[in-house]
């Protein structure tokens, strides 16, 4: 790219995950010689990512400029723009910043990693924090998460407003609207550039309040003559409290079923983000002390998640609680993108149950945290950027929210759809396109970060589809002969049993190749291709299959 003529500086802008995606959101900020970062997130695996726990960004362009970065700025606590925290943390050292639920549910990542010696600041909505240039103010939204802020970053080229993931909700349950007038004041001033979440662009209108998920819970509740278990987000600490609330005012004890729920509501309560009065908590061990009509369990596995509490409740394989026909089974969340299919088996096998079974088609038992085109449209003519770059969405979500903010006023040429890695530059006076980074998804899989690549994806997925053929062969180098074998190892491939002629002629193939190969250890190699090369040929052309070929030499 050519030098730009114009002398003043420039702000470079380089998403690291967030775009063309829902998740991994990390957004980097470099003027000068300092930088800054907000959000660190994960993202679920694809359904061809067989093993795999998470997705966290690439950071290998910030880990040359470590020395540069003055801090990490989170806008929420939810997964998707946390949940990377432990990972890169550890590689790049440096101070956090963010809201009391949010630092709280990085502190308990952290801390289950082992990752220490992170500086962490607790801030309020409205406080200010200096890092390096970049004067950072956190402005309050209204999110399906307590303490979720968008961030207003001022450094000499201009001022740049994240709104992070919000919704414009007048009936909070905290009580704590978005902070319009912030907002506002901001757009008064002057705004260079804001990056906004497009999650909701498709949608019209706006998004409902979550004060109206109350009133179907307490009809709910008043209906249900056995046990209440509702399956949510564990995140949704507002949606908690409501249902909370409901199940006292009912008579109710709480119970938390699942990790994340157990780990998540023992964190709020502990900062006072949730209130449970005494006496009214009780543990898993306790439930059948009391009769159904005054429990009430909040549990995981809303997305239908294999080892999450609702699957295992709904498969008969959790060890504390089976599934009643008196039982009501409220699942209050929407289906993740790709989620659909496990969920509706979820709840396909709670009705086998017997249960009473409600889901966000039925019933309205859960609204979006984000916000719809209406509220979009609120918050482009509030803050008034001279730039706009649509974030956190698919690209057809993105275009959406292109499309959004020139029919209102804002001139094509100041809006950039952005791709991951793609630097952005720009001063008052000048909008320009920069190198491209290295980005990308590492996997973690286990205590593993990183080493499952490719090829291993490609193996795994391969002996999911076609199985596995193992050749065991055992030589004397020295003698040039066989010892043993060829013996043949089935797994997902054919049963060996009902398939003996097959094996049997597999066998056969392997002995004439031996009797014509070198058995020296400078042919093992060859030897192995040989052998994969011909039993795959033969197996093919027998029965039309594809297993992976697995020769295995030993040499005594």
């Amino acid at each position: 790219m050519a030098a730009a003529t114009n002398e003043k500086a420039k702000l470079r802008i380089v998403s690291l995950g967030g775009v063309d995606e829902i998740g991994k959101n990390m957004t980097v900020f470099e003027y000068g010689d300092d930088i800054i970062i907000v959000d660190c997130g994960s993202v679920f695996p694809k359904e061809d990512m067989l093993g795999v726990d998470l997705v966290i960004p690439d950071v290998s362009y910030l880990l040359s400029r470590k020395d540069r970065i003055r801090g990490f700025l989170f806008t929420h606590g939810h997964e998707d723009h946390i949940g990377a925290t432990p990972y890169i943390l550890k590689q790049i050292p440096a101070p956090i910043y963010g809201t009391k639920l949010t630092m709280a549910l990085v502190d308990l990542k952290l801390k289950e990693y082992r990752v220490d010696n992170i500086p962490m600041h607790v801030v309020q909505p409205r406080s200010v924090v200096q890092l390096g240039c970049f004067t950072c103010e956190f402005i309050h939204v209204s999110h399906s998460i307590a303490g979720a802020c968008a961030i207003a970053i001022t450094c000499p080229a201009g001022v740049v407003v994240v709104s992070g993931d919000f919704k414009i909700d007048y009936t909070p349950i905290d009580g704590h609207v978005t902070d319009l007038q912030t907002l506002a004041h901001y757009g008064e001033q002057g705004v260079m550039a804001m990056l906004c979440e497009s999650t909701n662009v498709e949608k019209s209108g706006y998004t409902m309040s979550e004060m109206k998920i109350g009133e179907t819970f307490d009809k709910m509740f008043a209906q249900a003559e056995g046990r209440v278990i509702v399956a949510m987000f564990a995140s949704n600490i507002h949606r908690m409290q409501m249902v909370i609330d409901n199940a006292i005012r009912y008579g109710r004890r709480v119970c938390f079923i699942g990790r994340s729920m157990v780990n998540v509501s023992r964190v709020a309560m502990s900062i006072g983000e949730l209130r449970i009065p005494e006496g009214w908590l009780i543990d898993m061990d306790s439930l059948d002390q009391y009769p159904d009509n005054e429990l009430l369990v909040l549990t995981t596995g809303s997305q239908g998640e294999p080892m999450a509490g609702l699957t295992r409740m709904a498969y008969a394989e959790h060890r504390k609680l089976q599934i009643r026909q008196s039982d009501m089974v409220i699942i209050s969340a929407t289906p993740i993108p790709g989620n659909e299919k496990f969920i509706s088996r979820v709840i396909n096998q709670l009705y086998r149950l017997g249960a009473q079974v409600v889901y966000s088609t039925l019933a309205e038992v859960h609204v979006s945290g984000h916000a719809c085109q209406e509220e979009l449209k609120l918050m482009h003519a509030l803050v008034r950027p001279k730039y706009f770059i649509p974030v956190h969405g698919e690209y057809r979500m993105l275009w959406q929210h292109a499309v959004l903010a020139a029919n209102m006023g804002l001139p094509e040429e100041n809006i950039i759809i952005p791709e991951l890695g793609q630097v952005i530059e720009m001063n008052m006076d000048q909008l320009s396109l920069g190198e491209q980074v290295p980005t990308g998804g590492i996997l973690v899989d286990g205590l593993g970060v990183g080493d499952v690549g490719n090829v291993v994806l490609r193996d795994r997925k391969h002996l999911s589809q076609e199985g596995i053929l193992a050749v065991v062969v055992v030589i004397d180098q020295e003698r040039q002969r066989l010892l043993c074998g060829p013996d043949i190892v089935s797994r997902g491939f054919i049963y060996v049993r009902e398939n003996e002629d097959l094996i049997d002629n597999v066998q056969a193939l392997v002995r004439t190749i031996l009797s014509n190969q070198s058995l020296a250890s400078d042919n093992i190699g060859n030897l192995k291709n040989v052998i994969k090369d011909y039993v795959h040929n033969y197996i093919f052309e027998k029965i039309k299959r594809n297993p992976m070929i697995l020769p295995i030499v030993l040499d005594v």
